[in-house]
């Protein structure tokens, strides 16, 4: 029988009774080490190892430093896997029981977990869990890891730096392990996310030595291995308490539909506010988060909107305003950026976010009808004239650049469609293909395409956009996947005059 025995974090009290039952059964004792010979797995479990144990130090050939292996550091490890596996099939093909001991839980960042995948379909095996240094790091610094539907990142330091700054920034919570020298890109990617502030470390958790702190204080050259980094529950914790001045405005994009549509960067922004602030239909898009204000309103009143925002930044609260797509295409950065350009507000930060448009999301689903230039010109007459409309349609079809409607039509505004299409005629073929992309990414997504000339007005709302090919756009159906599709896309060459 093989036994992976997780050990918990470090203090022998830990340990499961199940794991003591199994070492003390056991015939052959197996744990990993450096090439120094101490094992922190052995010496967790040393007052349960019986004279006549059998023991097995399964010695890495290197650690952390370079190696001469033909095959590189990877190469070393994995002959080293083999060799340890097989020492291990010996004794368990001769009838011994075997037990690897792995410290925390043996199939979390577990040494244990490779010997499993070598011998685990040969031979009857048992994994029994330990307690993880996650839990052991949370219950030492008496903070609650996550609460309620927080959702739990755990991450190794070995990331690189943007990446953790990206995975850091998108979630609620973090354990971010394997420290050592890799502590100041750590810490960097920390403070890149806005989040060093809430950071706390934990070193040796339930070891002898143990260590907690706030991150920012912690001396890069005084971290060990076994140590990790803390994003603990915002459930409860301190938002900004209004002082004046000390507030900002982020104003961000939730993409043309659901989660999947957010970047990481608006992700952090949305759960580190304090109060979000929009038209309600986007706000339905944001998670609920106990202690943070949701202000909701209509979708006309973007300046009232904005205004509200500011004042809320200038009691000194942390505000994210809310917009449909990207922000700053035809959505809410104008708005609040109008008025943060009052002297009242000149000591308000404003950032915006970039988001997914629309006419991207749509692009993407049809093929890639934008990948030449291209014009992208609002339909909505609400802001202004229908003249400068149409004087706009005219010059970009006469560019023959491809065009990405928005609004395109209303319960209010029914004739604009037909307006546009007409005017387009009298500079496209017919035949031009023409996109019609409604709710892209949500529940009713419908992305189909049709000749211009067979653009029906009654099909296109406002939650409708349409891309418009230039004279090179090519539309074609492919089979795939038991249906058609039509694919369309604008070659990157323009032909020569």
């Amino acid at each position: 029988m093989l036994y992976g025995v997780g050990l918990g974090p470090g203090d022998p009290n830990l340990m499961t009774l199940r794991a003591v039952q199994v070492i003390g059964e056991a015939d052959v004792i197996a744990y990993h080490s450096a090439r120094h010979g101490r094992s922190i797995a052995r010496s967790i479990a040393a007052a349960h190892l019986r004279p006549d144990h059998i023991e097995e130090p399964l010695v890495y050939p290197v650690t952390t430093e370079t190696t001469d292996h033909p095959g590189g550091y990877r190469g070393a490890l994995e002959e080293f896997y083999e060799k340890a596996a097989a020492r291990l099939a010996e004794h368990l093909d001769a009838g011994r029981t075997v037990a690897v001991l792995a410290e925390g839980d043996p199939m979390f960042y577990g040494s244990y977990m490779h010997m499993h995948k070598r011998l685990a379909d040969r031979y009857a095996t048992e994994v029994v869990p330990g307690v993880t240094s996650v839990s052991a790091a949370a219950a030492r610094l008496g903070t609650p890891l996550v609460e309620g539907e927080e959702i739990l990142t755990i991450l190794p330091g070995t990331l690189p730096e943007e990446e953790l700054t990206a995975r850091l920034a998108a979630t609620d919570t973090a354990v971010v392990m394997k420290l050592g020298r890799t502590f100041p890109a750590v810490r960097g990617a920390f403070e890149a996310s806005g989040r060093l502030a809430e950071a706390r470390y934990v070193e040796r958790a339930t070891m002898a030595g143990e260590r907690t702190g706030d991150l920012a204080d912690i001396d890069p050259a005084s971290v060990p291995y076994f140590s990790v980094a803390v994003l603990p529950s915002r459930v409860d914790a301190v938002r900004p308490s209004g002082r004046a001045g000390s507030g900002e405005v982020v104003v961000v994009g939730t993409g043309p539909a659901g989660p999947l549509w957010l970047t990481p960067e608006t992700r952090g922004a949305l759960a580190a506010a304090d109060a979000l602030v929009g038209y309600t239909t986007y706000l339905d898009r944001v998670p609920v988060r106990p202690g943070q204000a949701r202000h909701g309103s209509d979708n006309k009143v973007e300046s009232e909107r904005a205004e509200f925002a500011l004042d809320l930044a200038r009691r000194g609260h942390r505000v994210a305003v809310v917009s449909g797509g990207d922000p700053g295409v035809f959505a809410m950065a104008t708005a609040v950026l109008e008025v943060a350009a009052q002297e009242e507000y000149a000591d308000i930060s404003v950032r915006v976010l970039p988001g997914v448009t629309a006419a991207n999301a749509a692009a993407a689903r049809a093929g890639a009808p934008l990948g030449h230039d291209y014009a992208t010109i609002s339909l909505s007459d609400r802001l202004k004239p229908w003249g400068v409309i149409a004087e706009r349609l005219t010059a970009a079809a006469s560019a023959d650049l491809v065009l990405a409607l928005y609004n395109p039509g209303s319960k209010s505004r029914t004739w604009q469609v037909a307006k546009a299409r007409d005017l387009l005629l009298e500079h496209r073929s017919p035949d031009t293909p023409v996109v019609l992309a409604r709710d892209v990414g949500g529940p009713t997504e419908s992305v189909r395409t049709v000749r211009l000339a067979d653009v029906d007005p009654a099909e296109v709302d406002m939650r409708t956009l349409l891309i418009v090919g230039s004279s090179q756009t090519r539309w074609v159906r492919r089979s795939g996947s038991g249906a058609d599709r039509s694919i369309v896309w604008t070659p990157r060459r323009y032909p020569e005059a």
